[in-house]
């Protein structure tokens, strides 16, 4: 079954109107985020409201088609043409947004971070050759940074295929138990000049949140920018571990964690002013404050 906005009669077919979204979706929101005004939640599911109207238009279906963790976005019946894979998208001097995300990793987006000594790759997707191929033409990437335990299915995959080392914080060591490098305890760590991981237990046990120069924060699953609200949120329908515990390391993280961008797994981005960063994050720990722990519930996500 395909959901999809046919043409009108008196428009006439053209070879940019034949975009659907296919039954297997699985409203991981990636979609929505990269063709807000094409793309909408309705019934638990993303739908195509309408066809592209210019070239830039279907360059975001293109993308949101390329990084589709079941390939649900189809621009008529075939395949997708690699040729017309957009991704790793640029989206500031030094990070890239990776794409083809993984339904293994949750249909979570992943990222490079340049560093003086090359690439960090934060989270994952999924995991193929060419990709691997693609991300080692950039230069070399020396870490692999899972921010969680939902996260971390390819880790290991493109830390040998690229020579990195893998991290995970001890909470979620079982999820990738040959990690080589084990974040401890709740205290931030300088994992190497200018990045700096944040333990932030809550989704989940070992959730981290890794920090690049005061400027990129690789949020994982604990914080994300809520199109819905318009602010910085807190996925409490979906925390695995424990609300309480997420909302104690809000407190922990005020006036610690300064970051201009926001740059999650689920949800959308968002780039401000360190201040407005810091005045959002006080307004998020009082209202977390009053979340308490409850069943995990996807269709209840403020996206």
């Amino acid at each position: 079954m395909n959901r999809s906005e046919n043409p009108t009669a008196d428009e006439g077919p053209t070879a940019d109107q034949n975009w659907t979204i296919d039954d297997r979706c699985t409203n991981c929101d990636v979609a929505r985020q990269l063709a807000p005004d094409l793309i909408i939640e309705r019934n638990r599911t993303s739908e195509l409201i309408r066809q592209p109207r210019d070239e830039a238009e279907r360059q975001q279906l293109l993308a949101a088609a390329h990084a589709c963790p079941t390939r649900s976005i189809r621009q008529g019946n075939g395949r997708l043409d690699p040729a017309t894979d957009p991704f790793p998208l640029t989206l500031d001097d030094g990070v890239l947004l990776l794409g083809h995300n993984s339904r293994r990793n949750a249909g979570a987006n992943s990222y490079l971070c340049r560093r003086p000594g090359g690439w960090v790759m934060i989270d994952t997707p999924r995991f193929s050759e060419g990709l691997a191929a693609r991300y080692e033409a950039l230069g070399p990437v020396t870490d692999i940074l899972l921010t969680h335990r939902d996260h971390a299915v390819h880790g290991r995959a493109y830390a040998d295929r690229l020579g990195a080392r893998l991290w995970i914080h001890e909470g979620d060591l079982e999820y990738a138990p040959d990690a080589d490098q084990v974040l401890r305890g709740i205290e931030p760590v300088e994992i190497s000049p200018g990045l700096v991981a944040h333990p932030f237990p809550g989704h989940t046990l070992g959730s981290v949140l890794y920090v690049a120069d005061e400027r990129y924060c690789f949020s994982g699953d604990s914080l994300y920018w809520s199109r819905t609200t318009r602010d910085i949120e807190v996925q409490e329908a979906v925390t695995w571990y424990s609300m309480e515990e997420q909302s104690a390391s809000l407190d922990r993280s005020l006036g610690v964690l300064r970051f201009e961008w926001l740059l999650p797994g689920h949800g959308d981005k968002r780039r401000m002013p360190a201040e407005e960063a810091d005045r959002r994050l006080r307004a998020l720990a009082v209202r977390a404050r009053a979340l308490r722990t409850e069943p995990v519930d996807f269709a209840a996500v403020r996206w």
